[in-house]
């Protein structure tokens, strides 16, 4: 079929441009769920650009500067409710969370 190369308009070509969009995915900022020893944790990872305050790795032991992308974890599956489990979330460097947490 020939390509035709009349223009068609501003308003069809967003439509086409935004059609593959997953919404879901974009707003859950990619976070996942894992099963590590036994427990389900959520697992959300950080950009260099989200990346702003230094954390402590507790794989490591070592600071996780401010502009390291790194993960951030915390129990999906507590007793004590979303609330603890969110005030208990930790930053890991990414390389430590696959090790460690096995």
């Amino acid at each position: 079929m020939a390509r035709s190369n009349r223009s068609r308009g501003r308003a069809a070509r967003a439509r086409e441009a935004h059609a593959e969009l997953d919404v879901e995915r974009l707003t859950s900022g990619w976070r996942r769920t894992e099963v590590r020893g036994g427990r389900d944790w959520n697992v959300q990872p950080v950009s260099e650009a989200q990346a702003v305050k230094a954390y402590v790795c507790p794989g490591c032991g070592l600071d996780v500067a401010p502009g390291v992308a790194h993960l951030v974890t915390w129990r999906a599956d507590g007793v004590l409710g979303d609330a603890a489990d969110l005030a208990a979330r930790r930053h890991w460097h990414t390389h430590c969370w696959r090790i460690e947490a096995r």
